[in-house]
């Protein structure tokens, strides 16, 4: 099939290509691996090299579903999609090549292949997602009536296959790879620093003389394996295995400027399967550090003072202590922080760390008895607090705040980080990092981290973030071997701080 006329956008060009089939016969697993090993570079590598980003995988699969929901006329045999480890690694492997055309010639003849390739300001793949379906308005759809015996192609376009595999009912699965090509040829014009998106499907789609799908009612000809499942209008299998999609709360914390003098870094023992440190670290500034170590008797009050607070770490013992307690669930701004985070639940005798919440003025306190502790009531107006449980998250180098715990008001709070080593030499566009000091929540963590010296690259480690509201300007620069960009006016998004924990 020829390749698809370009499309011409301001500050950048994108260009789509699909593949029609021809045949199908699926390789089997050994088969694949034998195509793949012809595209490895043989170099030993640490940890896996990611085809996709994470999200975007996600948002690539999610997409495909919702599209494939909503087809008119509507599917009565359209099938669930879900993400195929195999041909994302067959996708990986063409990616890598950097070749503006289908392939390779020996696995194209089994799977179905959508590409798309741009260059200029960044485009998720779920954009050339939704272009490629876009090609719809250029469709029509061939009734049986019209299929006689075969289906008469009725594109007006210049392309429709992209849409037609994208919809192809009996295609269930998907697997895509992105890759930054820094020189490709596309059509007689080398483009630097493309990025090439290739996705593969099965069982392959676009068969010359058939429809994409049946019609009628949702659901009502699906294949007998999905046992008359049906969800958003697709046959689907209620025991099939879903990508997990990384948790996004709606509420994330901003704290308070720590306050030097009471402050203490905080011991986190790592765990025993991660590397153990070889030097000292560098001698870190009490600023370094969010958490601060608190005594039984702290009221919320006295480490918290006109802004929303940080990171605590309570001491054993606290269940017997005196400090005392106003409240229930929301608490008085002069009740005892460790207390109330057992009275809540969330600690027991043993301490812990906490996280606080202001919550402003609330009109009362209601008094109860909760996990061995009394609180007290009060009838008066004052400022409330409440607590909540942290817990600890393992990521890769390219994880964001944005995708982790991006900051919206009223705010909640982002889970203590384990980074793993060597996150500096991953390239910007898998891990990108914004700014200094402070930086867009679309930058990594983890390397966004050791940009700001609060983890050693060789080691990794334990990091606190804290989303805060965007900046109008984040300023690039070059620490710890790490070049961040600059960012001026970010339409959307928000920022955050990253802080050393004590290991």
């Amino acid at each position: 099939m020829s390749p698809a006329l370009p499309w011409i956008i301001p500050l950048g060009c994108v260009l789509l290509l699909t593949k029609t089939a021809e045949c199908f016969i699926l390789p089997n697993s050994s088969h694949l691996e034998s195509i793949l090993s012809k595209y490895q570079d043989g170099e030993a590598h640490s940890r896996s090299k990611r085809a996709i980003l994470f999200s975007d995988r996600q948002e690539i699969l999610m997409l495909h579903n919702k599209l494939r929901g909503q087809v008119y006329p509507v599917a009565s045999n359209m099938e669930y999609m879900s993400w195929d480890e195999e041909l994302e690694r067959t996708a990986h492997a063409w990616a890598q090549q950097c070749i503006w055309d289908h392939g390779p010639s020996d696995l194209i003849r089994s799977i179905g292949q959508n590409l798309a390739v741009h260059w200029g300001r960044y485009r998720s793949p779920a954009f050339h997602v939704q272009s490629w379906y876009d090609e719809v308005k250029d469709y029509t759809f061939p009734y049986p009536h019209e299929c006689n015996p075969w289906c008469p192609d009725r594109c007006a376009g210049a392309m429709c296959t992209h849409y037609t595999q994208i919809v192809w009912a009996t295609t269930n699965r998907i697997g895509c790879a992105v890759n930054v090509c820094k020189q490709m040829n596309v059509w007689g014009e080398i483009w630097e620093n493309a990025v090439y998106l290739v996705c593969n499907y099965s069982p392959k789609g676009n068969w010359i003389g058939e429809a994409p799908y049946k019609t009628g009612r949702p659901c009502s000809q699906c294949p007998p394996s999905y046992g008359g499942s049906c969800h958003n209008n697709l046959c689907h299998k209620a025991h099939r295995y879903e990508d997990p999609i990384l948790a996004e709360t709606d509420e994330t914390n901003e704290v308070e400027i720590p306050q030097v003098a009471e402050q203490k870094p905080v011991q986190f023992h790592l765990p025993e399967n991660k590397p153990s440190r070889a030097s000292k670290p560098k001698k870190t500034t009490p600023e370094s550090y969010m958490t601060q170590v608190i005594t039984c008797e702290t009221k919320m009050r006295d480490k918290c003072r006109g802004s929303t607070c940080n990171r605590y770490l309570c001491p054993a013992g606290c269940l017997y202590s005196k400090g005392k307690i106003f409240g229930t669930f929301y608490y008085e701004s002069s009740s005892s922080i460790c207390r109330a985070a057992i009275h809540y639940g969330i600690l027991d005798n043993k301490g812990g760390l906490v996280d606080i919440t202001r919550k402003g003025r609330t009109p009362a306190f209601v008094k109860s008895t909760r996990n061995g502790v009394e609180s007290f009531r009060k009838s008066k107006p004052s400022n409330a607090f409440m607590v909540s449980k942290v817990t600890t998250q393992t990521l890769d180098c390219y994880t964001t705040v944005a995708e982790l715990c991006h900051f919206k008001k009223p705010a909640n709070h982002c889970p203590r980080i384990y980074c793993p080593a060597h996150c500096k030499d991953e390239p910007s566009y898998w891990a990108p990092v914004f700014g200094t000091n402070v930086y867009a929540d679309s930058s990594s963590i983890c390397k966004a981290a050791v940009h700001a010296g609060v983890i050693a690259d060789e080691r990794g480690g334990f990091v606190d973030v804290m989303p805060v509201e965007k900046k109008k300007i984040y300023v690039g620069s070059l620490k710890n071997g790490v070049q961040s960009d600059s960012l001026k006016n970010p339409s959307d998004g928000n920022a955050f701080r990253i802080f050393a924990v004590k290991q």
